[in-house]
């Protein structure tokens, strides 16, 4: 079985407008129109069995309707994650409510949430997601669209990892994207979780392979990022990597499995 951890997609109305904006704002091609029918059609070409489709709440107003569309588009190839903003004054509560809902965690971007990884007001969201045992699927590195502010570094994950070591806490694009450098130093070969989208046609094969071959093999999570890399492309770079067979299979899918329950 093969999972896409890492992917985007849009009510049909919503995609029709944010899918060329955003393509714009970061001078990037969308490989589907952004529809769930589209992200579907790429899955068949690439044969990938399941995406993790991931929402992001720019305002708290936004919880409610992403949870009803998140529910309205589960099934079993297509596993949403609801997205919690950072200002919203019941984001403990909206914890639990996702837990109830049977959803297995959370999407956040501290550039579109505008946050820091590890600011103090964000602390009782994690112990919240600790508790219930959801996972946090949260933008790491620098963001094509904005300017380089560190919100989600190596260093702050690290700190967020030590506070909460109960946290899964998934970071994006290896660890930080166009950071992995210093991913590599700070972050490869401690107990994190990695998934890859993005990053590998950014890397050299060597350093990919490095850090791959140097993180914990039960930490790594195979992503495409889709729209915004095309999910055939995406697999064929790893799979042309010197991997082992058990390696790429707990990248491909087998982790991702244990986390989706």
């Amino acid at each position: 079985m093969i999972i896409d951890f890492h992917t985007h997609a849009f009510p049909d109305p919503v995609a029709a407008k944010a899918i060329p904006t955003l393509a714009a704002e970061g001078n990037i091609l969308a490989h589907t129109t952004g529809t769930i029918d589209s992200l579907m059609a790429s899955m068949d070409r690439a044969g990938i069995d399941i995406s993790v489709v991931c929402s992001i709440a720019t305002r708290a107003s936004q919880f409610d309707p992403i949870l009803s569309w998140s529910k309205e588009i589960r099934s079993s190839r297509i596993f949403p994650l609801p997205s919690i903003h950072p200002t919203d004054l019941d984001l403990v509560a909206r914890v639990f409510r996702i837990k109830e809902e049977g959803f297995s965690g959370i999407k956040m971007h501290p550039y579109y949430q505008d946050f820091f990884l590890d600011e103090k007001r964000l602390f009782p969201l994690y112990e919240a997601l600790s508790d219930t045992g959801l996972f946090l699927v949260v933008h790491c590195g620098y963001d094509i669209g904005f300017p380089r502010i560190r919100r989600a570094d190596p260093s702050q994950i690290l700190s967020v990892h030590r506070l909460f070591p109960r946290l899964q806490l998934i970071t994006t694009h290896f660890g930080g994207w166009d950071a992995w450098d210093e991913v590599e130093k700070l972050l490869i070969g401690k107990d994190i979780y990695m998934e890859i989208s993005f990053a590998l046609s950014y890397l050299s094969s060597e350093q990919a392979t490095r850090m791959l071959q140097r993180h914990p093999p039960h930490c790594l999570l195979f992503g495409s990022d889709s729209p915004w890399e095309d999910q055939m492309a995406a697999l064929a770079r790893l799979r042309s990597l010197s991997l082992t067979d058990k390696l790429l299979h707990n990248i491909m899918g087998h982790n991702s499995m244990r986390l989706l329950h």
